[in-house]
């Protein structure tokens, strides 16, 4: 089984054309979208028409269920901005999507953890900054996925996996249209893949066991900045253009 892996695009098409484009390249069985789909500054609305069609295993991020669910006094820009743009027909697919799924045998997809769509799995945030969490900490944080030897999730934006006792892996594939971005919870601290490029990944069982490799595309970047900046968002085009948080 090879399996293509891809999450947070943000609403950014230019990347997401750009990564479907690659895993056609790939002669992948199936696409897995880990969620935090449509929330940004570029194109909300023809994002979801796109991923509609496209008709991926998807699971719900923060994000959806935020526009979901936030009232005005709560809601985010970006939220704010994608409810806006939305039509009942994205909000009905949005409320469709499960917070986890198995789209097949021993596979586990989902966006934070399997229980929290907030919580980072591979990192820590601590007063000084993020770190790599350790096995102990990603053990704690799955919980019991007995059953499952492949985890899939999203949410920091950043590519990666650990191989825990016993041989699952954990995959994160990084962020398909917002490569870096700031946060104050729990602590003040930053993500940032370094560089502007759309990101995805492959995992195959050839070997006998759930193996990964990363991918980064490039895409049109300048024109996805470009849309960011008609919303106001000078920092998110940075990003966008950079793979950096704007100092």
């Amino acid at each position: 089984m090879r399996i293509a892996v891809i999450s947070d695009v943000h609403g950014n098409l230019p990347a997401l054309e750009a990564v479907l484009a690659a895993i056609g390249a790939e002669g992948v069985d199936l696409t897995v979208n880990l969620g935090d789909l449509l929330s940004g500054y570029v194109q909300p609305a023809a994002t979801a028409d796109r991923l509609m069609a496209a008709g991926l295993a998807t699971v719900a991020g923060n994000h959806e269920r935020q526009v979901l669910t936030f009232g005005p006094e709560r809601i985010g820009m970006a939220d704010r901005v994608t409810k806006e743009a939305l039509s009942e027909r994205h909000f009905a697919w949005l409320r469709s999507l499960p917070g986890t799924l198995s789209p097949v045998a021993g596979v586990l997809a989902f966006h934070g953890t399997p229980s929290d769509d907030l919580q980072y799995l591979l990192h820590t945030v601590e007063p000084s900054g993020v770190r790599d969490a350790t096995v102990g900490e990603v053990v704690e944080r799955l919980g019991d996925v007995s059953g499952f030897d492949l985890l899939l999730c999203g949410h920091t934006h950043l590519p990666g996996s650990v191989r825990l006792p016993g041989g699952r892996l954990v995959v994160n594939p990084g962020s398909v249209g917002w490569p870096a971005y700031d946060d104050d919870v729990p602590f003040p601290h930053r993500m940032e893949a370094g560089s502007p490029h759309a990101r995805f990944a492959v995992v195959d069982d050839v070997s006998g066991r759930w193996e990964v490799s990363f991918h980064a595309v490039e895409y049109g970047w300048e024109e996805a900045a470009l849309m960011a900046e008609g919303f106001g968002r000078v920092d998110v085009a940075a990003a966008l253009r950079t793979g950096r948080v704007l100092s």
